[in-house]
């Protein structure tokens, strides 16, 4: 018997898809929502409303940013971008909307994107936004050291300079394992 009637309710079904164009007031949609959580802890001076523009999302399309959905009960309740750059994989704007946070999408979105990845995984973050870090260091990846941080965001990113000194990175054990050879 289905494990899910065992229990008196319905199982949604979940699957992560690639997000396209008609997906794109959802994807705008949720990167906001989701970004809701570092009002009042990013510097002042990076914080906009809404926090991402359509057209700063058409922008990072256009540069190459693939985004992910995680798809629920036939809804997108959190997104993903992945980004070769070079010799790295990056991964962009993670977001999960508010009511559906702490429920393990964010994880299923890394981890499947992490089976996409053509090179070791890089990931910026706001040096203020603990949990996301924390988030991160769960799935594996660690915080590489300030002087490396500047180097790797000026390589593989296109941000200002404010966002270099307000951010960290953090990368993947892979990562890690090609830097030591």
């Amino acid at each position: 018997m289905d494990r899910a009637l065992r229990h008196g309710k319905l199982c949604a079904r979940a699957m992560i898809r690639r997000c396209d164009d008609h997906d794109f007031e959802l994807v705008w949609t949720i990167i906001n929502d989701g970004a809701s959580a570092y009002k009042g802890t990013i510097p002042k001076d990076r914080w906009s409303e809404p926090y991402m523009s359509r057209e700063g999302l058409r922008h990072e399309i256009g540069e190459g940013v693939a985004f992910w959905g995680y798809e629920e009960s036939e809804a997108l309740a959190g997104v993903m971008g992945i980004q070769d750059v070079a010799d790295v994989t990056l991964i962009r704007h993670a977001y999960v909307r508010t009511g559906s946070q702490g429920h393990g999408i964010g994880g299923s979105l890394l981890s499947y994107l992490r089976g996409l990845a053509k090179g070791p995984l890089l990931i910026g973050t706001w040096a203020d936004a603990a949990w996301a870090i924390r988030f991160y260091e769960k799935h594996g990846f660690q915080m590489v050291s300030p002087s490396e941080k500047e180097r790797l965001l000026r390589k593989y990113w296109t941000i200002p300079e404010r966002q270099i000194e307000t951010s960290v990175v953090l990368a993947s054990p892979e990562w890690r394992n090609a830097q030591r050879t």
